[in-house]
């Protein structure tokens, strides 16, 4: 049983022994085109992290398939190992010269990839480290087994796991204590609100990528842009606000490279929906 807890009032949400907002900042977008590679311009990717943590976000997301190893590098160049700042990255995911994304859940490879993302991240001990995604090539129970070692090890402070069904998550339960779950949700996609629910039972963290995709954001556009205009806010915000309004567990972590579009997030965790445009939203994804 996850130790994490907090209340639909709260703000925060604990991961292990750290309390973080609960609306994060993803880093993928850090990275050049299709994730791969340096960004055009480092420089305006540096200050984006910097004012990221300037505005008040303490939780940070990123992984070693972004670049690879960029994302975690700009992170670890810009802000280092603040204490007030969890950075949570993952392994589990290989990119190759096309951009794809091939999951590779070896307990060996993944107890080598801590120790390259420990050193881009400049730090001796990763936040939280995740499964990036299973491996059909190797036993999930096994790959889910060197997280935990590393837990052990004091290489990792929390462990967690991404892209996961409520049974691999269950597996993943019985091998070490889980502290987040990282899958595809957001006002269009529901299609894990099964693993979501699993999630509130227990107490663990949900992190919703792709939580504002604009094709999906599209899909329920005219809804959303009504009640945005009732709180002289965005699309995008109204979508963030009904993510942390849905659950108590959610820890929404839009990315992006502009630091414009950085304040406009944030400042979604700032709209207030009432229980009745809750519910609109909702309802209009079922």
């Amino acid at each position: 049983m996850s130790s994490n807890s907090t209340t639909n009032e709260s703000e925060t949400f604990e991961i292990g022994e750290r309390t973080v907002h609960r609306l994060g900042f993803g880093a993928m977008r850090l990275c050049g085109e299709e994730i791969v590679g340096p960004p055009a311009d480092e420089q305006t990717a540096h200050e984006t992290l910097q004012h990221a943590v300037d505005c008040g976000v303490d939780f940070i997301d990123t992984a070693d398939s972004y670049g690879p190893g960029v994302s975690e590098r700009l992170i670890g160049e810009s802000i280092g190992d603040p204490d007030d700042v969890l950075v949570a990255s993952k392994a589990g995911l290989l990119r190759n010269r096309e951009g794809d994304w091939l999951p590779h859940g070896d307990p060996d490879y993944v107890r080598n990839q801590v120790l390259a993302s420990r050193d881009r991240l400049r730090t001796e001990t990763i936040d939280l480290y995740q499964f990036h995604r299973p491996d059909p090539d190797t036993p999930y129970a096994d790959s889910v087994a060197a997280f935990a070692e590393l837990e052990d090890d004091g290489l990792v402070s929390a462990v967690g796991v991404s892209n996961v069904s409520v049974d691999q998550l269950e597996t993943a339960r019985e091998q070490v204590d889980v502290a987040t779950v990282q899958n595809r949700y957001n006002v269009a996609d529901r299609s894990n609100a099964d693993v979501l629910e699993a999630c509130e039972e227990a107490g663990i963290g949900f992190i919703p990528w792709a939580p504002i995709d604009a094709d999906d954001l599209e899909t329920h556009g005219d809804l959303l842009d009504e009640i945005a205009d009732d709180h002289d806010a965005t699309r995008r915000q109204v979508a963030l606000a009904w993510l942390l309004e849905r659950s108590p567990v959610m820890l929404p972590i839009p990315g992006t490279s502009d630091p414009d579009h950085l304040e406009s997030n944030v400042a979604a965790s700032q709209v207030s929906l009432s229980d009745a445009e809750v519910d609109r939203i909702t309802e209009a994804g079922r």
